[in-house]
C-alpha cells in the first residue's frame, strides 16, 4: 500500500470513528448551537487531538505510557463520568441565551469560550485510554506487513485525525446553518436533550469506574 492510499484509507477509518453521534457530537451539537461555529470547531480540534495523542502512543509503541493509562483505567472513567455529569446538569440548568455570540462580544471572550471548548474536549477524550487498544489494532490491519515505520505511523495517524476534522467540520457547517432558523423553544427542547444524554452518559461512565 502506498502513502498516500494508506493516508486516505485511515482517514476513512477516521471519519467512520468519528461520525457516531455519542457524548461528544452531543456537545459539539449543543455547543454549535449556543456558541457559534468556532466554539463547535473547538471540540472537534479536542477530539481529534486526543485521538492522535493517543493513536502516536499505539504507533510508536510508547509500552510503558499505555500500560500506564490502561492500569488506571477506573479512575479515567470516573473522571470521564464526573465531567459528563457535570456538563449536562449544567446544560440542564443554564438558561439558553438568544445568540451567545452577539452577547460574548469581544475577541477575547471568543477566544476564551474557545480555548475551554477545545480544553474539555480534549480532556473528555483522553480519560478513555482504551483508543489506545483501537489505534492498536487499527495500525496492525493498515500498516504493510514487515514494513512498519515511523513514518508509516505518522501517515496513519495523520490520516485518522484528517478524517476525524472532516467529520467534525461537515457536523458544525450543518448545525450553524440550521442554527439561526431553530426557535427559542426547540433550542430549549434540544438543551434538555443533550443535558440528559450527557448526564445518562456520565453515569454509565461512573458505574463502569465502580
Amino acid at each position: 500500500m502506498s502513502t498516500t492510499s494508506l493516508f486516505f484509507t485511515a482517514a476513512g477509518v477516521g471519519l467512520a470513528i468519528a461520525a457516531p453521534v455519542g457524548p461528544m457530537g452531543m456537545l459539539c451539537i449543543r455547543r454549535t448551537l449556543s456558541g457559534g461555529p468556532r466554539a463547535g470547531l473547538a471540540i472537534g480540534f479536542g477530539i481529534a487531538t486526543g485521538d492522535a495523542v493517543y493513536g502516536l502512543i499505539a504507533a510508536l509503541g510508547l509500552v510503558g505510557i499505555s500500560q500506564f493509562m490502561l492500569a488506571y483505567d477506573r479512575p479515567l472513567h470516573l473522571i470521564a463520568g464526573l465531567f459528563l455529569l457535570y456538563l449536562g446538569v449544567r446544560t440542564l440548568l443554564q438558561k439558553p441565551a438568544a445568540d451567545t455570540t452577539s452577547a460574548s462580544g469581544d475577541g477575547d471572550g471568543q477566544l476564551a469560550q474557545v480555548g475551554r471548548a477545545y480544553a474539555s474536549s480534549l480532556l473528555l477524550t483522553l480519560t478513555n485510554p482504551q483508543t489506545v487498544i483501537m489505534f492498536a489494532a487499527l495500525f496492525t490491519t493498515l500498516a504493510p506487513r514487515g514494513a512498519f515505520s515511523s513514518a508509516i505511523a505518522l501517515t496513519t495517524v495523520g490520516g485518522v485525525f484528517c478524517g476525524s476534522i472532516a467529520w467534525w467540520c461537515f457536523l458544525v457547517t450543518v448545525v450553524s446553518l440550521a442554527r439561526h432558523a431553530i426557535g427559542s423553544k426547540l433550542r430549549v427542547a434540544i438543551d434538555r436533550i443533550v443535558g440528559f444524554t450527557l448526564a445518562a452518559f456520565g453515569v454509565v461512565e461512573i458505574r463502569r469506574a465502580l
